[in-house]
């Protein structure tokens, strides 16, 4: 079960394969309150949902992104935190994704101590590269810049952040010779929101997903490549 954000351009803009995508509709704005399944299934059935983790799972349907970035609700990973959510993302240029992500919320009443709160958001990129830009040896620092720069141009506020970028290059031998290699990022990180307002971290998060894919600024359109005459 999952339920569909379609991609609406959202004011503060978003700034790069397929991951893990479950489809389904539903209706956005929902108010915070007892979630359906399986976004409570770390909930007994007898427990209300806390008002400070309900709030941020609304900050995180409110999502308004461009529309190149599709966005659903996905079954958060289990055993992380008492409560989890979870959405799942790809940026679609023309018929092809060109990245993809999640965002899970984690939220533990008692508070962690790593975290410096009590909740927690962590997040998975990834996207394809050219081969030539996956061997220069500062990517990860720049692909680091990207997460970073995101959050700070959106206004979230957050503290505890850590994180890895990893650049990978695949070549294919025996019947899969003669195909161009491969190149791909993936950015890994987790964060601590300084407040209760999640909706910056999300917009940030948009942000991040559009620098990754290579997507212009919002309003500006790619120039098509032309071959040297």
């Amino acid at each position: 079960m999952a339920r569909r954000i379609r991609g609406v351009r959202h004011q503060a803009g978003c700034n790069r394969h397929a991951w893990m995508r479950s489809r389904g509709t539903g209706r956005r704005g929902e108010p915070p309150g007892p979630l359906p399944p399986p976004y409570a299934q770390a909930v007994s059935p007898s427990t209300a949902v806390p008002p400070i983790f309900a709030r941020a799972v609304r900050d995180l349907r409110s999502a308004h992104p461009r529309p190149e970035i599709e966005i659903e609700e996905v079954s958060p990973p289990a055993r992380l935190a008492p409560y989890a959510f979870a959405i799942s993302a790809a940026v679609v240029r023309g018929e092809e994704e060109s990245a993809s992500g999640r965002l899970i919320l984690l939220h533990d009443p008692a508070g962690h101590e790593a975290w410096e709160g009590t909740l927690r958001l962590v997040t998975y990129v990834t996207a394809e590269l050219d081969a030539e830009m996956a061997t220069d040896p500062f990517l990860p620092e720049v692909g680091w810049s990207w997460l970073t720069d995101a959050l700070d141009h959106s206004g979230a506020r957050y503290k505890a952040v850590a994180g890895t970028v990893t650049q990978t290059l695949s070549t294919r031998f025996g019947d899969m010779s003669g195909t161009p290699a491969t190149a791909d990022i993936e950015i890994r990180a987790s964060w601590t929101p300084a407040d209760r307002d999640l909706q910056p971290h999300v917009q940030g998060w948009c942000a991040l997903l559009a620098s990754t894919a290579g997507l212009p600024p919002p309003g500006v359109a790619a120039l098509p490549m032309r071959p040297w005459s």
